[in-house]
């Protein structure tokens, strides 16, 4: 048996058009090597959209490839993200499921205040997968107390998409989270998501991993890993290897710079030397720059100059980080070096019931919803009329 477990790839986050076809193009390349290595299926453990409705350009290509596994007979099996969720319940893993192209294996009842996951049974190859939806703020915490898993003796698969404590890296195990030991025990592979960091631990109880994302979401993430990447299992007489695979849809050069006590014009010297007579052609550019500038503003080096020389070598594009950069003029505001998604819902979380319009669970939901939202980007073409109304509609909506 031979499968793979991809997750958190979060279609439609970047906000620039070639960061979006990079992110898609990512999606289409993972799906057609697992077809290459005959997998007999996929696993997605979440937050395969940025949102619970994604456009329609991006569900349009989605679609289309997953009509394509369909047809080849390789299932996908999923749990929602915490980006699929929505309050409202609706999500797009429902219509795709309902379209016979993936199967949602977050399926169970409650009985006596415990939760009965039921196992779906891979045709193919007899495996038993089930898992858990994930939500934002850890609040699929209570899912797993009392959590009760179906008795088979068949090789079994459980997905997450939560917080873990041992799969958890160095910069965010601050981070609020669950050990291992909540999760049901007797599975051969606990396939995570959510947090973008891949990492893999094997106890005598649980082997778990989390893939990371399949392709980077921010500037962060493309800085840290410039790739993404998920995992090939195979299982044979009783043997089991989980192996990395590396996806890097197009090559990534990046800079970070130390610009203490130097001028802009050094600066721009600099940055402009790295980069001179180096081959750039379709390659992703990221520039990172700290420090407290000298004899000058942040304003005074000359970006524009830098972008032009980089895109005339061939750059497909290019990122700029200035927001550990100082003048003298200016101190440093200092926040936690952590995850943005976990930055953001912390600020949410120390704001929360400062009106007594909703419980506390739903008012954070509703938050971050409508932070997504407004987060939307105008389409090509579309008028900032129609761009208004679509907005304001769908504000309404999550409402």
């Amino acid at each position: 048996m031979k499968y793979a477990h991809l997750a958190d790839l979060h279609l439609g986050s970047w906000r620039d058009e070639k960061m979006r076809t990079l992110s898609t193009n990512a999606f289409l390349i993972a799906i057609d090597q697992c077809i290459e290595e005959n997998v007999d299926f996929i696993l997605f453990a979440g937050d395969l959209f940025n949102t619970s409705l994604p456009a329609l350009d991006t569900l349009k290509i989605v679609t289309k490839k997953l009509k394509e596994l369909h047809d080849k007979q390789i299932p996908l099996y999923v749990i929602p993200g915490s980006h699929d969720f929505s309050p409202s319940g609706k999500t797009m893993i429902d219509v795709l499921e309902n379209a016979g192209l993936l199967i949602n294996v977050h399926k169970g009842e409650v009985i006596d205040k415990s939760l009965h996951l039921k196992f779906t049974t891979d045709q193919k190859t007899g495996a038993k997968i089930t898992g858990i939806l994930g939500r934002r703020g850890m609040l699929d915490r209570n899912y797993y107390e009392n959590l009760v898993l179906e008795e088979t003796e068949s090789y079994k698969i459980f997905m997450f998409h939560t917080s873990v404590t041992e799969l958890m890296p160095i910069d965010l195990e601050m981070v609020e989270s669950q050990p291992l030991s909540t999760f049901p025990k007797g599975c051969h592979y606990y396939a995570g998501g959510h947090i973008h960091h891949p990492n893999l631990v094997e106890t005598e109880d649980y082997v778990a991993s989390y893939t990371g994302s399949l392709f980077p979401v921010n500037f962060h993430e493309l800085e840290k890993f410039g790739r993404g990447g998920y995992y090939i299992i195979t299982y044979e007489n009783n043997h089991q290897e989980v192996t990395w695979k590396a996806l890097e849809p197009m090559k990534h050069q990046g800079l970070s710079l130390n610009c203490a006590n130097k001028s802009p014009e050094m600066i721009t010297f600099e940055i402009l030397n790295n980069f001179n007579n180096l081959d750039l052609k379709d390659t992703l550019i990221t520039i990172k720059l700290k420090g407290k500038i000298q004899n000058g503003n942040v304003s005074d080096i000359n970006f524009k100059h830098i972008f032009e020389q980089l895109y005339n070598q061939g750059a497909y594009f290019v990122m700029k980080n200035t927001n550990k950069l100082q003048s003298e003029n200016f101190q440093e505001m200092k926040i936690s070096n952590t995850d943005p998604e976990f930055v953001e819902e912390e600020i949410i979380k120390k704001h929360l019931q400062q009106q007594d319009l909703f419980d506390k669970e739903k008012e954070f939901e509703l938050t971050k919803q409508l932070i997504s939202t407004l987060n939307t980007t105008k389409k090509e073409g579309e008028k900032v009329s129609d761009y208004n109304k679509r907005v304001i509609e769908e504000i309404k909506k999550s409402i």
